[in-house]
């Protein structure tokens, strides 16, 4: 069987210390029918230089200069230049496995159409691993090994940004990185969702996160926790959202008033509930925050859980089960 065209798309600026790490990793790949569309996002180091050495040695490698400003003008570009039947994501500080080209292809050929093609991912670091980054490896590979990675999509990105693959037609029929919104990987991941595009499991580590402190995921403003609630709301409330029912928000720290300020900007109705008796009865944007146990006697509710406390989203778990209430149809996890 003929290999399909894999175009893997790279953006990159000041990563030149990662990028001899990356780019070898990808011309050691098992599978060979690929090419590299790989954008400079304004570097002031030696990354251009580097990357022209690669691309005059081996022609699968294409460089450019982006015309725009950002990661997601850098993706449009690499697109656009873009000739492959499947499409990939790498980061420049980052590392493929050898044979990851290969699973995520065979994959994605045995499954076909409207699948997503995923694999494990092990974050790495000089500096050693912190313990968030560390739990969020275990928590999206343990989804990523069922193909279950939408189920908890409003707590975090299921879909690791430099690790999928999906038909060309597919990413086109969603529209992806046409929008300007950022954290750009997880509104990638909503789409996907939205579109149906079922994850495939996968057992095998294909990618290796490299993490440090200067990483653009750590740095850059569109990277901030509002961004991540106010992309959940959006995305919720054009997908999840019904409006047959009645919609509640649990908690009122700061992810709780994001998303309360959002329903009162949309005048979309809204009850607000949480567990702190310091606020239970305040006002807040011309709510009233009531008791959690009041759930009970709001009519066909829908709730938003932004409470981050392990202990007490356990405890919620709980009591929504004793209420026969189901994920996502009638509650979804913000954090």
């Amino acid at each position: 069987m003929q290999q399909p065209l894999i175009s893997v798309l790279i953006p990159f600026k000041n990563t030149e210390i990662y990028l001899t790490d990356c780019l070898e990793s990808v011309l050691i790949q098992t599978y060979k029918n690929w090419e590299v569309i790989i954008v400079d996002d304004g570097s002031t180091d030696s990354s251009y230089t580097l990357v022209e050495l690669y691309a005059l040695k081996d022609n699968r490698i294409k460089l450019y200069k982006n015309t725009g400003n950002g990661i997601i003008d850098a993706l449009q570009l690499a697109f656009k230049h873009s000739q492959g039947d499947f499409i990939s994501r790498m980061d420049s500080d980052d590392i493929m496995h050898p044979n990851k080209l290969n699973t995520l292809a065979t994959n994605l050929m045995t499954y076909g159409r409207h699948h997503v093609a995923v694999g494990l991912v092990n974050y790495f670091s000089d500096e050693g691993i912190k313990e968030g980054y560390g739990n969020y490896e275990t928590w999206l590979n343990n989804l990523t090994k069922t193909g279950t990675n939408y189920s908890e999509i409003y707590k975090e990105c299921v879909i690791p940004s430099p690790c999928w693959m999906i038909h060309r037609d597919d990413l086109m029929a969603c529209d992806a990185f046409n929008a300007n919104t950022y954290p750009e990987d997880y509104d990638l991941a909503f789409r996907f969702y939205k579109h149906g595009f079922k994850c495939i499991p996968c057992n095998s580590i294909l990618h290796y996160w490299r993490d440090y402190s200067t990483r653009t995921s750590r740095t850059h403003i569109h990277y901030a926790q509002n961004h991540f609630t106010s992309l959940k709301i959006h995305h919720f409330l054009d997908i999840d959202y019904n409006k047959n029912k009645t919609l509640n928000i649990w908690g009122a720290g700061n992810k709780g008033k994001i998303i309360a300020k959002t329903l009162v900007e949309k005048n979309i109705p809204f009850e607000w509930i949480c567990d702190n008796p310091k606020k239970i009865g305040r006002d807040i944007y011309g709510k009233k925050l009531k008791a959690f146990n009041e759930l009970k006697t709001i009519e066909n509710p829908q709730s938003i859980i932004t409470v981050a406390n392990k202990k007490a989203q356990t405890e919620i778990r709980t009591f929504l089960n004793v209420l026969n209430m189901k994920p996502i149809e009638d509650y979804v996890f913000f954090c």
